[in-house]
């Protein structure tokens, strides 16, 4: 599938496990991995970041078929979860990223055309939120207000 700004092909990312089962070597319960989760989480990690942080430490291949529930269900279940979704988060972090950079560096056209594009994929995922009810209805994307959200 193709890239929404740029003419590249890319690659998919990373590659799932191609069992649903449980591993046999596997010695976590579901409820230690809520508990490792909600820890996690309570540590200020992104959901990703938490799924990253399992595998790596844990040795949990996914989350989904260890627990039954994805990440951000038990986070839901547990009312530990965020405000902002972790994937509107990483947009407003990216965006005020290239706006330092092209405050610096007027003359990058390319920086301002990525700007542009990003506020875009904002806000479509902003309008996707709230018709789903995870966003406020009021809630807007303020460009000067952004540095609040991210940190």
């Amino acid at each position: 599938m193709g890239r929404r700004f740029s003419g590249k092909k890319g690659k998919h990312g990373s590659k799932k496990p191609v069992n649903k089962v449980i591993p046999s070597w596997m010695v976590y319960k579901p409820k230690e991995i809520e508990k490792l989760i909600v820890k996690a989480a309570k540590a200020g990690k992104s959901n990703s970041a938490i799924g990253l942080y399992l595998r790596d430490t844990y040795g949990i291949p996914l989350v989904k078929t260890a627990a039954g529930k994805r990440i951000g269900q038990i986070l839901v279940d547990n009312k530990v979860e965020k405000e902002l979704p972790d994937d509107l988060l990483a947009l407003i972090r990216t965006y005020l990223k290239l706006k330092k950079h092209y405050l610096a560096n007027k003359q990058d056209k390319t920086a301002w055309k990525g700007m542009a594009n990003t506020q875009s994929g904002i806000n479509r995922l902003m309008k996707y939120y709230k018709r789903e009810g995870k966003l406020s209805q009021e809630w807007k994307f303020d460009p000067e207000r952004a540095k609040m959200l991210a940190e």
